[in-house]
């Protein structure tokens, strides 16, 4: 069939998954490189990062965007390893935001590098920056990190506030590295109009899950905030979120939960990804459903691209928890900065 001689109102309905779930959020990794070494993220040593010819190129995330934007897909996030590495970004972010559709083009950044293009990004209308940030001291910064980047990232942190784009802190909640750094980070939401999002840990580090069992999952991070503010309401989520908001009186930001390994959230999700090596993943926890870099590269025939992404997602998981079961002999382990954070 030929899906692009139909009316566009038969595209946004098209993006429907086996669920019923309408997908309108694209997660884009623009590589899998990294300047820092996170503790939850990968090892020591680093992952053994992808050659530059397997990196899906700015023509084909154009390419790939503009056809998911036929079908309905409004909101755009890239994420990496860390966007800020890849030397060709900001023009690719000129074009993202042209594409007819897209309605909202966000990113996820780690910070170190970012503070040169903040006011790019304010006049490119960027809908939102994610900085990820678990710890406002800086020798645990370095612990967690491996880097010492601490300086940099707070650079970013005022750049971001001082240009109005809006900004969610993400920090993930670690046993024995950042737990005294909770309070701290909310805090920053007492004057300042940003969000704070604290994380279950994952096990996507390269190496597997650090722990026998989560003990900071999010049910005891609540437990841990409410114990400290007591006042703490329960706001209402925009549709489709991943985070729990909750609102402090007083306090200009929010915060938010996010039940990443709990996987509170899966009957709602709206969000497909592909990875740097394009590679599309309907659930953060599988293995990867569909090569569409072999895709884009072995043809030029918009209509059969289009026709084999609305059967992966056609063959969506439920939840999480299926997807990580359908792995098989490829159990979690692999590290964020593969899969795109």
């Amino acid at each position: 069939m030929n899906i692009f001689g139909a009316d566009i109102d038969d595209f946004v309905a098209a993006l429907l998954d086996n669920h019923g779930r309408k997908l309108n959020y694209l997660r884009m990794a623009v590589t899998d490189r990294c300047n820092l070494r996170c503790f939850y993220c990968m090892p020591e040593e680093g992952i053994k990062y992808l050659p530059k010819k397997d990196v899906l190129t700015n023509p084909e995330i154009l390419r790939l965007t503009n056809l998911l934007a036929r079908f309905g897909i409004t909101k755009i996030r890239l994420t990496g390893g860390e966007p800020f590495v890849r030397r060709d970004l900001m023009p690719l972010l000129r074009n993202l935001v042209e594409v007819p559709g897209i309605r909202d083009v966000h990113l996820t950044t780690n910070g170190v590098l970012t503070a040169p293009y903040v006011e790019e990004l304010r006049r490119l209308n960027i809908a939102g920056v994610n900085l990820s940030l678990d710890t406002l001291d800086r020798k645990r910064f370095h612990d967690i990190t491996r880097r010492d980047e601490f300086n940099n990232v707070m650079q970013a942190f005022d750049a971001l506030l001082a240009s109005a784009i809006p900004v969610k802190i993400n920090a993930v909640v670690m046993e024995g590295k950042n737990i005294e750094d909770i309070i701290p980070l909310i805090e920053l939401g007492r004057h300042n109009p940003v969000d704070i999002r604290f994380i279950e840990e994952m096990p996507f580090n390269g190496e597997g899950s650090h722990y026998k069992r989560l003990e900071w999952t999010y049910t005891r991070i609540l437990e841990y905030i409410r114990s400290h503010y007591p006042d703490i309401k329960r706001v209402h989520d925009p549709d489709n979120a991943t985070a729990m908001g909750y609102q402090i009186p007083g306090f200009k930001g929010q915060l938010g939960i996010i039940a990443a390994f709990s996987r509170t959230f899966c009957g709602t999700c709206n969000r497909i990804r592909v990875t740097a090596q394009g590679t599309l993943k309907t659930c953060l926890y599988d293995a990867g459903v569909l090569d569409i870099r072999a895709l884009l590269r072995q043809t030029a025939d918009d209509g059969y691209v289009g026709e084999q992404l609305l059967k992966a997602f056609q063959s969506r998981a439920k939840d999480g928890f299926e997807a990580e079961a359908s792995r098989q002999a490829t159990p979690v382990s692999e590290s964020m900065s593969t899969i795109g954070g």
